[in-house]
């Protein structure tokens, strides 16, 4: 149960109709009585408003509009303010009762917050300064010292163990959406970049009011995007004794940067609040206290500060104590403890100066440090959650006593509800109690474990797991084996020791190399919807400076998380084993030239082994040069687009074929006789997309490579990058190399004779050096045009830096020299090299280009341009029912 959930739950008309059943605000005065107050009570459960005199201009957080004149009415929990004619629309649950209404709850992961201006979704304050944090996966934004009061009802993103639903409902957010976003019900402007207001279905995008989105039908058509989303319904994972971190394969970098945020103590990824212990401000007529709920935060040191008036009744203080931890009940319910255990009756009174009054206990000395309790009661109240998705009501209410047994709880949920119910309560530390039809579960968690040594066989894989990890033999069975990327899947049938080698696994190495433990999800294929193709989304965090985590928690947001993964952690091969047995699906990879060829390799390890061997592929360029994202179409490289047009050109781009291929380095050919010329050990293989350069274009690189080696965090935008590429091509302005005497070139078994030149490319595509034409376009008769697909390398060389920089400025072109499909380098001194962009330093010796078996399917960005939407539709996001196509 997420945190904030009450100690004693009453229903909603007792809550309603008390007075003090909801804590008072910080504003009240001291010699207040909290039954002599005024108060507005509203349908909307928990809110107790009160009218306030306005000071600057503020704006009702029901319906976004300004409030004119100087009254408005606030809620004293949650700050929710509204106009007096809002009153009787209030739909928007208090931030106190919030979290009982959530049937399923669903843990948020935290992560720190970014740039945009958002407003938190407990106290609903604009959100400033290093304290505030994100969910990873929904919309969820808060300060770090709310998150534990946050409602624990992230998106449902798959079946979970032995759940089963197969329809998706709204879910439902409130706030932080663009301010000209319209109600999908009275069309009118929902949105606010000023309060937090305005209703948005995370799945599909529907925004709408707050008191509007109550009448729209429950079932989620997912919008513009589901043709490509994975339905949560077709995703089953058994993640007890694992974090939704974990279920997700969110990095840990993630929670060190939270960990910057707020001494790790507080363990806000968890849910839990911290303030500043050595910070107790003493201000004129205040005094700080600091309060435990109860003694689990003791334990965990976890304590909120309460300010009050020096001269305070109890009942005040146990409310104000009430309110700092969202408990709506009533204070008469609850008493203040100090350290010694001794309670603070209903008619003491705080007093740290002395006073002659005589009920004053505590004159000298007031203790700073209290525990909040409820008080015994001879009746309990369980509120009792349906552990279904097909029920109507949130819960209903049980009674329980002393002479309450277990079975006699049960007997009474199994009239009401059914017979798979879950129970809660909240004694101070929120917990939830389920209770399930006894039955045998079957568990199957499936781990990744990368690092291993490549090209075992699985009996040689088992005896490695057993000598590092002791793994049981009985329990755990290798499914999958990856020899070539020294991978294995493992399906473990136990959740502790599934919990054991997942976390031994990760401060384990065997022959020098880290191992990386991954919890891997189960796609239920046959369940995919007829037709459609889900995207499998790689991005990679470290390229694009910024801008490729940006992107991350973005296609989190948009798509389901289980079908996004981080490059960083584990590479590509858990999202293609992940994706298995879908019989169609797309890639789209977030990364520079690199991070393609990276998942282009992996997927041709691993094609055998996948229902859909051929996936085609789009690019969100992130690195600096872009060359193939270039000739797709997909640009020079991203520059903050809305993660959401991106998703929608991905799914109206369209199909092209693409050569790949191999490079064999130090390789030796078989002579006529059948013999191998001095071959002592196999050649280097590399695979190559875009182009292959040997000279001062390597050389080039090679030096960009070692300044980035030198100092990474420089390197964190493509123009600094560009910098440092002409700081090096300068220095190398008096450099001569002989390049055509220091190797041979054979095309298609015929001798090429080189002239003099410093640098010799082989290009794939038509753009080399981020975006130059080093061909040319000029027609020649001796040569075919280039094309992507046409199985031709095209062989060019370049004269020098000077050469080079004219070709990139459109000068000039390079010197054609060869066209075709085969070519043999024999290289008689040690030479820089590069492919696609990574350099290093070749022996003598020979080097064979060749195709590399079929060819990749990619995707190229539709030409077509859409027509111009209205500014509010693009930031609505999203397709009403009405207006949807039947997806793609």
């Amino acid at each position: 149960m997420a945190a904030g959930a009450p100690t004693r739950t009453k229903n909603e008309n007792s809550i309603m109709e008390s007075p003090s059943a909801s804590p008072l605000s910080g504003r009240k005065k001291a010699q207040q009585s909290p039954g002599s107050r005024s108060r507005y009570h509203v349908s909307a459960p928990g809110h107790c408003f009160r009218k306030v005199t306005l000071t600057k201009p503020t704006f009702c957080h029901n319906c976004s509009d300004f409030i004119w004149g100087l009254i408005g009415f606030i809620c004293e929990v949650c700050n929710f303010m509204c106009h007096e004619k809002c009153l009787k629309t209030v739909r928007t649950a208090c931030s106190c009762m919030a979290p009982t209404l959530v049937r399923v709850p669903v843990a948020h992961c935290f992560g720190p917050a970014g740039q945009k201006k958002r407003f938190c979704c407990v106290c609903r304050k604009h959100l400033e300064g290093n304290t505030a944090i994100r969910c990873e996966v929904c919309e969820l934004h808060a300060h770090s010292e709310c998150a534990a009061f946050s409602c624990g009802d992230c998106r449902l993103c798959h079946q979970d163990g032995s759940q089963d639903f197969d329809t998706l409902h709204h879910h439902w957010r409130e706030g932080n959406i663009p301010s000209g976003a319209r109600c999908e019900v009275c069309r009118r402007t929902c949105g606010s970049s000023d309060v937090l207001a305005g209703m948005r279905c995370e799945w599909c995008g529907m925004t709408t009011h707050a008191a509007c989105y109550v009448i729209v039908p429950p079932e989620c058509g997912l919008g513009r995007l589901r043709s490509m989303l994975l339905h949560p319904a077709c995703v089953r994972i058994c993640s007890r004794n694992f974090s939704k971190m974990h279920c997700y394969r969110i990095s840990e970098s993630c929670q060190n940067d939270l960990g910057k945020l707020v001494p790790t103590s507080a363990g806000v990824a968890t849910g839990r609040p911290i303030c500043d212990q050595s910070v107790f401000l003493q201000t004129a007529g205040k005094q700080v206290l600091k309060v435990f709920d109860g003694d689990d935060a003791v334990k965990r040191s976890h304590f909120r500060l309460v300010s009050i008036p020096r001269i305070t009744k109890n009942e005040e203080v146990v409310e104000s104590a009430l309110r700092t931890f969202y408990i709506p009940d009533d204070s008469l319910d609850y008493e203040l403890q100090d350290n010694g255990q001794q309670a603070l009756h209903s008619n003491d009174i705080l007093n740290r100066n002395g006073t002659p009054d005589e009920k004053a206990i505590f004159k000298e000395n007031v203790p700073e440090v209290w525990l909040l309790r409820a008080k015994p009661q001879d009746t309990e109240v369980l509120k009792v959650y349906a552990g279904w998705l097909k029920v109507g009501v949130a819960y209903i209410s049980i009674s329980i006593s002393k002479n309450s047994t277990v079975d006699s709880v049960i007997k009474e949920v199994l009239t009401q509800l059914g017979r798979q119910v879950q129970l809660t309560s909240r004694q101070m530390n929120q917990t939830r109690f389920y209770i399930v039809e006894s039955r045998k579960q079957v568990v199957q968690v499936n781990l990744l474990l990368e690092g291993l040594p490549v090209q075992l066989s699985k009996e040689e894989y088992t005896d490695l797991l057993q000598e590092h990890l002791a793994i049981k033999s009985h329990l755990v069975t290798i499914t999958h084996v990856y020899g070539s990327q020294g991978a294995v899947v493992v399906q473990i049938s136990c959740f502790s020791e599934a919990e054991r080698i997942y976390m031994l696994a990760k401060d384990t190495s065997v022959s020098n190399q880290q191992l990386t433990s991954l919890v891997i999800p189960e796609i239920m294929h046959n369940k995919l919807p007829k037709g459609g193709s889900p995207l499998l989304v790689f991005v990679n965090p470290k390229s694009g400076g910024l801008k490729g985590q940006e992107l991350l928690y973005g296609f989190r947001k948009l798509l389901n998380p289980h079908q996004v993964f981080d490059m960083t952690n584990g590479g590509p091969l858990p999202g293609l084993h992940t994706f298995r047995e879908v019989p169609r699906f797309r890639v789209l990879v977030c990364g520079g030239d690199g991070t393609v060829g990276w998942v282009l390799g992996v997927l041709e390890a691993v094609r055998h082994k996948l229902v859909c061997p051929e996936p085609p592929i789009g690019i969100v360029p992130l690195g600096t040069g872009n060359d193939l994202a270039r000739i797709l179409r997909w640009g020079a490289g991203y520059s903050g687009e809305d993660p959401h047009h991106i998703l929608v050109s991905v799914d109206e781009a369209e199909e092209v074929q693409m050569d790949r291929w191999t490079i064999l380095l130090d390789a030796q050919e078989v002579t006529e006789d059948g013999k191998e010329n001095g071959f002592l050990e196999p050649p280097k293989i590399v695979q190559m997309n875009n182009y292959f350069g040997l000279g001062i274009d390597a050389e080039l690189s090679l030096d960009f490579h070692h300044a980035r080696e030198e100092e990474p965090g420089k390197f964190n935008s493509r123009f600094h990058n560009k910098g440092v590429y002409l700081k090096a091509g300068l220095q190398k302005l008096s450099h001569t190399r002989n390049l055509h005497k220091d190797l041979k070139l054979q095309v298609d078994k015929q001798d090429v004779e080189l002239p003099s030149i410093e640098g010799l490319i082989f290009l794939n595509i038509p753009s080399w050096g981020s975006g130059a034409d080093l061909w040319g376009s000029e027609g020649d008769s001796r040569y075919g045009k280039p094309r992507i697909d046409d199985g031709m390398l095209e062989v060019v060389g370049v004269t020098g830096v000077v050469h080079m920089g004219q070709v990139q400025g459109g000068m000039r072109s390079g010197i054609r020299l060869a066209q075709g499909n085969y070519v043999r380098i024999t290289v008689t001194k040690p030479i820089p090299v590069q492919v696609d962009g990574e350099p290093w330093i070749q022996a003598p010796g020979n080097i064979i280009i060749s195709a590399a078996g079929p060819k990749v399917r990619m995707l190229r960005k539709s030409k077509h341009k859409q027509k111009k939407q209205p500014a509010s539709l693009k930031e609505r996001r999203s397709e009403s029912p009405s207006s949807s196509d039947g997806g793609h």
